[in-house]
């Protein structure tokens, strides 16, 4: 059994259910039953009894639109495990970016971030260039830009906070730096924070990087290696929004793309344009009344 959840404004719903079944059904997918979510009233529960996921969600968004979705090939549950990018997808903005205008290089910068992130430029190579043109900046410039720049999306607390009280672990893991990271994911309460570390001497940047690099690889190995402690049969959710984050968005039983780019978003079977992550709650059909506040 495939099901598939989107929140659904009540505008035209009939119409566009009933358009979208019957693409499903042309395609050989037909909807066996179709239902709002018990206490999640704007969640339109879909069940099929097959079909392949990611065309099941392409099929249902060119009918309801870039609409917040998550389609599984099992009965949805509420994961136990929920690994997370930061940039652009925990907090509104690219670390480096910012950090890279205290320099007065932010677009230089933020050009090269912008075509990482689609897929348009290797990884290793793409951090490597944006943290050389850091060189020599004071890091007293990171407090700064965590206090002036950084800001968490809005129900990102709430989403950690209450996929914890329902027994889920938090993994924060990320392409950007542990000097950003390891406050963020104490501010929103992840459990783990694995990212990349900006060398300094004396107070300055140099340039380099100190260790290994976190990236595509170390983001699927985290989730493996999270996955595995918890033993066969824990679900796992990822999210994430640009090309470094796809290989765990293909792991994760519910990937899903937030606000993210198109390499992304195709590659996910959970797809979010909405801002506030707390749709994510709706999704797994977790009632407002359970949400812990952040």
């Amino acid at each position: 059994m495939l099901i598939a959840r989107l929140i659904a404004e009540a505008t035209s719903l009939e119409t566009r259910l009933d358009a979208a079944s019957e693409a499903l059904a042309s395609a050989g997918m037909p909807v066996a039953e179709a239902s709002m979510l018990d206490f999640c009233g704007d969640v339109l529960q879909i069940a099929l009894p097959h079909g392949d996921t990611k065309r099941v969600a392409a099929t249902l968004e060119e009918h309801f639109g870039e609409c917040d979705m998550l389609v599984a090939d099992h009965a949805i549950e509420i994961p136990r495990l929920f690994v997370s990018d930061m940039d652009s997808t925990m907090i509104g903005q690219e670390c480096i970016d910012e950090l890279a205008d205290f320099a007065g290089i932010k677009d230089k910068v933020a050009d090269i971030t912008e075509r990482a992130m689609r897929g348009e430029l290797e990884f290793e190579t793409a951090l490597r260039e944006r943290v050389g043109l850091l060189e020599g900046l004071g890091e007293r410039a990171i407090d700064n830009c965590l206090a002036e720049r950084i800001t968490p999306v809005p129900g990102a607390r709430t989403l950690v906070q209450t996929l914890a009280s329902k027994g889920c672990r938090s993994v924060l893991v990320t392409g950007g730096f542990h000097h950003f990271a390891d406050r963020i994911g104490q501010q929103l309460g992840f459990e783990r924070v694995v990212g990349n570390r900006l060398a300094v001497h004396a107070g300055v940047l140099t340039g380099k990087l100190a260790g290994p690099i976190s990236d595509a690889s170390t983001k699927l190995a985290t989730l493996e290696e999270e996955r595995e402690a918890l033993g066969e049969g824990a679900r796992v959710l990822a999210t994430g929004d640009g090309a470094n984050d796809i290989p765990m968005i293909e792991a994760a039983d519910y990937g899903i793309a937030y606000r993210a780019k198109p390499k992304a978003r195709e590659a996910a079977n959970g797809r979010i344009s909405s801002e506030n992550l707390t749709v994510i709650l709706k999704l797994f059909g977790i009632p407002e009344s359970e949400w812990v506040q952040g």
